[in-house]
C-alpha cells in the first residue's frame, strides 16, 4: 500500500512538473539562411543594402512565429558569406554554407555569380542527394537564368533584363524628344544582354532611332568615367540606355553631369544607391529607372510599408528597400510551411506555385521556369515636394515618381526553359 501512495505521488509530481518542463526545453534551432553576397569589394554596398532588407523580411517572419513545421514552429535566422563579388570566393563560400548546415541559399548581385552557383548547385544535389539545396536569386536578372540554364533548384525573384529593358521601352516609344542613344554597360554576362536587348527592343519599337554609341567597359574596375563622358558627349546622343549599377551608374552619372551632358538616363537602377544624390538637379525630368516597386508609390499601404522600413532603418545612407527581396522571404516561408517540411525537393515543388502579397504588392511563382511574376514600375526622378514625390532618396532631396506601372500580366515574357525535374 505505501509503495502503492509512494506510485501516486509520483505520478501526481510529474504531472505538475509537466508545464514548467515544456517551458525549459529548448527551442528547435534556427532554420539558416545562408546569404552568399558581395559585402566588400567594389560593390559592397549593394551587397549590405541586400542584407539589410532579408534581415528585416527574416524578422517579421520571426516576429509571427517563424515557419510552420508540423513539430513545431522555427525561427530562421540569416548568415552571411562574403563572396566579394567573386566567382571563385562564392564557390567557397556556397560549399562553407553546405557544411554549416544551410539548405536555403540567398544570393544576386551577379549574373556571373549567380550563373556558377546555379552551375555548382545542380552538381552538388545530384551527387549529395540527402544535402540538397536551393538557390534564391533576387537580382540577378541575365535572362539565361530561367531559359537555356534554367534549373529546378534556382528560384528568381527579380524580373530578368528583357523584361526591365520592356518596361522601359514602354515609356521610350513615348518620348518623341529621344532621336538617338548611346547604349554603355559593363562588360559581362548581364551587360551585353541588356545592350543586346535594348539594340533588339530598339528596332521593333522605336526605329526611327539613331544608336550613336555601343560601348562596353570593364565591371566595377573604372574609377574615372570621364572620357567615358567625353565620348557620349561627343555623340550628341539625347539619351543613355545602361544597366549600370553600384559604382559603375554612380561614377557614370557624376561624369556626365560634370561634362555637362544634358540628355536623358533610361536606367535599371538609377533609382538608389547614390545616383539621385550624384547627378542631382541635373537629373530633374532626365533620369528613369524602372524597378518592381518605388517608394512614391500611391498607394496608403505602399506609404505603410516604406514608413516602417525608414523606422527600422532610420540612417539615410541605409535607404534602399528592395520590395522583391520581402517577397522572397515570405514565399520561402509559405512554401515550407506547404511542404510541412525542410526537405528541399519539397519545399522547391511548393514553392514552384507559391503566390504572396506584402502591402498590396504581391507576385507569384511561374513553375515552367522559376521566374516570379510581379507587377513592374517605371519612375523618372524629381525634387521631393512635388506632386508625387512625398519621399525622397537617401536623404538627398530627390525621390522618383512614378510615371507608369505594368501589370504581372503585361510584364511577362515567354520562356524557352526545358526544366528537368527530379
Amino acid at each position: 500500500m505505501k509503495n502503492a501512495r509512494r506510485g501516486v505521488l509520483k505520478s501526481m509530481l510529474a504531472t505538475l512538473c509537466l508545464p514548467a518542463l515544456a517551458q525549459v526545453r529548448p527551442a528547435a534551432a534556427p532554420v539558416p539562411l545562408a546569404l552568399v553576397e558581395g559585402l566588400s569589394g567594389g560593390n559592397a554596398n549593394g551587397g549590405e543594402a541586400v542584407f539589410r532588407n532579408l534581415v528585416w523580411a527574416v524578422e517579421r517572419v520571426n516576429a509571427r512565429g517563424g515557419v510552420r513545421l508540423p513539430e513545431g514552429d522555427r525561427a530562421l535566422a540569416l548568415v552571411r558569406y562574403d563572396s566579394k563579388g567573386q566567382i571563385e570566393d562564392a564557390l567557397s563560400a556556397l560549399r562553407a554554407a553546405i557544411d554549416n548546415g544551410s539548405r536555403f541559399i540567398l544570393q544576386g548581385n551577379s549574373s556571373a555569380v549567380t550563373a556558377a552557383l546555379v552551375d555548382a548547385i545542380n552538381k552538388h544535389n545530384e551527387r549529395e542527394p540527402s544535402q540538397r539545396v536551393l538557390l534564391l536569386n533576387y537580382s540577378a536578372v541575365d535572362p539565361i537564368l530561367t531559359n537555356e540554364k534554367c534549373s529546378f533548384w534556382h528560384f528568381r525573384f527579380d524580373a530578368h533584363a528583357d523584361m526591365r529593358m520592356a518596361a522601359l521601352m514602354s515609356v521610350l516609344r513615348e518620348d518623341r524628344a529621344v532621336k538617338s542613344v548611346y547604349l554603355f554597360g559593363q562588360d559581362y554576362s548581364f551587360g551585353q544582354s541588356v545592350l543586346r536587348e535594348a539594340r533588339r527592343q530598339l528596332g521593333v519599337q522605336r526605329p526611327d532611332v539613331t544608336i550613336v554609341g555601343d560601348e562596353l567597359h570593364p565591371l566595377l574596375r573604372i574609377k574615372d568615367f570621364a572620357p567615358y563622358a567625353a565620348k557620349i558627349m561627343a555623340s550628341r546622343a539625347d539619351a543613355v540606355i545602361t544597366g549600370n549599377f553600384s559604382n559603375d551608374l554612380t561614377l557614370l552619372v557624376k561624369a556626365a553631369r560634370d561634362a555637362g551632358f544634358a540628355g536623358k538616363f533610361y536606367t535599371f537602377y538609377g533609382n538608389a544607391l547614390g545616383a539621385p544624390a550624384a547627378i542631382g538637379e541635373a537629373g530633374v525630368g532626365r533620369v528613369i529607372a524602372v524597378a518592381d516597386w518605388l517608394p512614391n508609390m500611391p498607394t496608403r499601404e505602399s506609404e505603410a510599408f516604406y514608413r516602417a522600413f525608414r523606422r527600422r532603418y532610420p540612417d539615410p545612407a541605409d535607404d534602399y528597400v528592395h520590395m522583391r527581396m520581402q517577397l522572397l522571404v515570405e514565399a520561402l516561408a509559405a512554401a515550407i510551411g506547404s511542404a510541412g517540411s525542410l526537405d528541399v525537393a519539397m519545399v522547391a515543388s511548393a514553392l514552384e506555385t507559391t503566390s504572396v502579397a506584402l502591402s498590396g504588392q504581391g507576385g507569384s511563382m511561374r513553375a515552367e521556369d522559376h521566374q516570379f511574376q510581379q507587377p513592374l514600375v517605371v519612375g523618372m526622378m524629381d525634387r521631393q515636394g512635388t506632386p508625387g514625390v512625398q519621399f525622397d532618396v537617401e536623404g538627398s532631396g530627390y525621390g522618383v515618381r512614378v510615371i507608369k506601372v505594368l501589370t504581372p500580366a503585361q510584364a511577362e515574357m515567354p520562356s524557352s526553359c526545358k526544366m528537368i525535374r527530379p
